[in-house]
């Protein structure tokens, strides 16, 4: 099956609400692919989901450098509990040279807070995408998370072609709880995003791809 070929109507209607099937779809293609992961909240799940299927998927992590402490020992025990072939990918400059050259994180209205977003999330993802080069690429968006995402559908075609995966689009908290109690998945609730700031806003991955 081409990529031209995917008929993302009819996907996103007969699966697009079941994600293990979805899952099951997507790495059945045959294609080169990628799962990404913050390893924020209840990113376990869908780490678990396709490994399930596929053990051998690369897991690509843009380690920003201002992770909190629980999360970097949720990424350790995810890894090892379910063997995860984990990518890395961390920016050119450390936080530590960052922040002696520039100071601390810029606020959200700082006119230097894209350039610091760029820098510590885009092009380390940029860098991934080209070192990897994925044809289809799994991620844990929700469309609880921001109004953008609301709009999203569960599978799309990027402009380069890129098939996007989101099997858990349309899960709510309790449905990935539920997930990681049945499966004994570890979770992760101490977690910030600097690119962020906010919750319900857009941290610029998923607008510039």
């Amino acid at each position: 099956m081409t990529m031209g070929h995917i008929d993302l109507t009819a996907v996103n209607a007969d699966l697009g609400r079941n994600a293990p099937a979805l899952v099951e779809w997507a790495l059945g293609l045959g294609k080169t692919s990628i799962v990404t992961t913050n390893f924020r909240p209840f990113e376990a799940v869908i780490l678990h989901m396709v490994t399930q299927v596929n053990p051998k998927v690369p897991v690509v992590w843009m380690d920003n450098g201002y992770n909190t402490e629980a999360t970097y020992r949720f990424a350790d025990e995810v890894t090892k509990q379910l063997g995860l072939n984990l990518k890395i990918y961390l920016p050119l400059r450390s936080r530590a040279h960052r922040e002696a050259v520039e100071g601390p994180t810029p606020a959200l209205d700082d006119p230097r807070h894209a350039a610091f977003t760029a820098e510590v999330k885009l092009e380390p993802f940029a860098r991934a995408l080209r070192e990897t080069a994925p044809e289809v690429w799994f991620t844990a968006l929700r469309a609880t998370d921001t109004a953008v995402r609301a709009q999203m559908d569960p599978v799309s075609i990027n402009p380069d072609g890129l098939i996007k995966v989101a099997p858990l689009l349309h899960w709510s908290s309790k449905d990935l709880h539920e997930y990681c109690v049945k499966h004994g998945l570890p979770n992760n609730f101490d977690y910030v995003d600097p690119t962020k700031g906010e919750d319900n806003r857009e941290c610029g991955l998923h607008l510039a791809h």
